[in-house]
């Protein structure tokens, strides 16, 4: 069971950080991406800042080398007297023990996307991407035009937060200066309805999150209050080829501007070349070609995130030719088609799809671009949502010539469903086998892996500890 958001409201916000100038602020769930990021920032804002987390990582150690204390495990103590407030992320559990304290106490708790939307209202432009798929190297393509327009003096070094971490950022986040704020803007549990943008992308949206979310309605629902955070003055940027989105968009009032491939948009890509690596295409708005595109990167569905990612930087004033030279020098988030190394002259990748689109679309363009024999080791991500899309998820894997499944990770759930991946790779058919734990899973791999195969390892768990288990090269 999760924690709500708090709902605060940066004013509240802002009242409880003025009360904690000499107090502790306390970061439970600190060894996230987004929540080290937070956990930073206050940090060099000069509080005092203290966090926790299950164990030790390379995130708890960056913060650490940062000066900000750590405490390992989750405890009542380990909120000090003076703790002032405490941020947390809405994976933890409403028994955690230091939230229950701080609630027991009277400290004033805030939830992580609740506080990202007060940090964010500092700022000119806030620029937030939305969507089911494709949020964090969308907000990467944004990083690195915003950071390469900043470095030729086009406009002032960027404050960035994302759900990934990036290269040209050395992290997830990159603190700048206070003209523009680019943020991923997460839709689980309504998250993004804290947050405060001036212009707001929708990339798409479907059925996700189905342990909280119940219809498509309710997730047209969310995305139409999402854009409508941007007011009359904003601006809403959409996908024009995704029906919910479009739904959504048409209820907001504000000034709009879709994007896409077949349906009518004021921009699009016109001579695409996908089958290759870089691809390139030409970005066309109302009519007008704007710039010639070379994107390090392969599939149509990172032609939509380029278009978007273009479109939120020319409306933020950056130039087409700024902002082509910042998609040429696009260096892929974390964690995103991420390459690994080989194994017996396979080239292996690491992708964090859990999705059955994010899954489909990454390995239909790593199949057009690469004309190799393509394995897929998934980890399915949740019982409820393995449950729920599993006829999706079977369709997913169309492009692999073969898929190997660990067994699913549970995240904060339970088994009610009795899903369970030796079922899903039955439904999947003779090309899928079911792996088990990470270590079975890396042998079996090593066994089917042969020179000249690309295999694509992809989850949201913890599947990125199979690297330690297959002697890259």
């Amino acid at each position: 069971m999760s924690t709500p958001n708090t709902h605060h409201g940066a004013d509240r916000i802002k009242e409880i950080m003025t009360a904690c100038r000499n107090k502790e602020i306390f970061f439970l769930g600190a060894g996230g991406i987004m929540m080290s990021s937070l956990a930073l920032l206050t940090h060099r804002a000069g509080y005092k800042t203290r966090g926790s987390d299950r164990g030790r990582s390379a995130l708890t150690e960056k913060l650490e080398r940062a000066g900000i204390e750590m405490f390992y495990g989750h405890a009542e103590n380990n909120l000090a007297p003076d703790c002032g407030a405490v941020v947390y992320t809405v994976a933890v559990s409403p028994d955690n023990p230091e939230y229950s304290s701080a609630i027991k106490r009277g400290i004033p708790t805030i939830s992580r996307a609740d506080y990202l939307g007060y940090i964010m209202t500092e700022y000119k432009n806030r620029v937030g991407i939305a969507g089911m798929h494709g949020k964090s190297t969308c907000t990467s393509m944004c990083a690195e035009i915003f950071l390469d327009a900043a470095h030729d003096a086009c406009i002032t070094d960027p404050t960035i937060i994302s759900g990934a971490e990036y290269v040209s950022m050395e992290g997830a986040y990159h603190l700048g200066e206070h003209d523009n704020f680019v943020f991923e803007a997460c839709e689980y549990m309504d998250s993004f309805l804290d947050f405060n943008p001036t212009v707001a992308v929708l990339l798409n949206a479907e059925m996700e999150h189905v342990d909280y979310f119940k219809s498509i309605e309710h997730i047209r629902e969310s995305f139409t209050k999402y854009a409508s955070l941007v007011g009359e003055e904003g601006t809403v940027i959409y996908n024009a080829d995704d029906e919910n989105i479009v739904i959504s968009a048409s209820k907001v009032n504000a000034k709009k501007i879709s994007f896409g491939l077949d349906n009518p948009a004021d921009v699009t890509a016109m001579n695409i070349k996908c089958c290759k690596y870089p691809m390139e295409f030409d970005v066309v708005m109302n009519g007008e070609t704007l710039a010639h595109i070379t994107l390090p990167s392969f599939g149509r569905h990172n032609v939509y995130n380029a278009l978007a990612a273009f479109t939120a930087a020319y409306s933020c004033g950056i130039s087409a030719e700024e902002i082509a030279l910042g998609l040429k020098s696009f260096k892929g988030a974390k964690r995103r088609m991420e390459y690994k190394g080989t194994l017996s002259g396979a080239q292996i990748y690491d992708d964090y799809g859990h999705h059955p689109t994010e899954i489909g679309a990454t390995l239909e363009g790593a199949k057009t671009a690469c004309n190799q024999r393509l394995i897929c080791v998934f980890q399915p991500h949740t019982f409820s949502r393995t449950a729920a899309l599993a006829d999706k998820f079977v369709e997913a894997f169309e492009c692999a010539d073969s898929v190997i499944l660990t067994d699913i990770y549970a995240a904060r759930e339970t088994n009610e469903s009795g899903m369970t991946s030796e079922k899903l790779a039955k439904m999947i058919g003779e090309k899928a086998a079911y792996g088990g734990d990470l270590d079975s899973t890396a042998a079996v791999l090593k066994e089917t892996a042969r020179d000249g195969d690309l295999v694509i390892v992809m989850g949201a768990g913890d599947i990125f500890k199979i690297y330690g288990m297959l002697d890259l090269k």
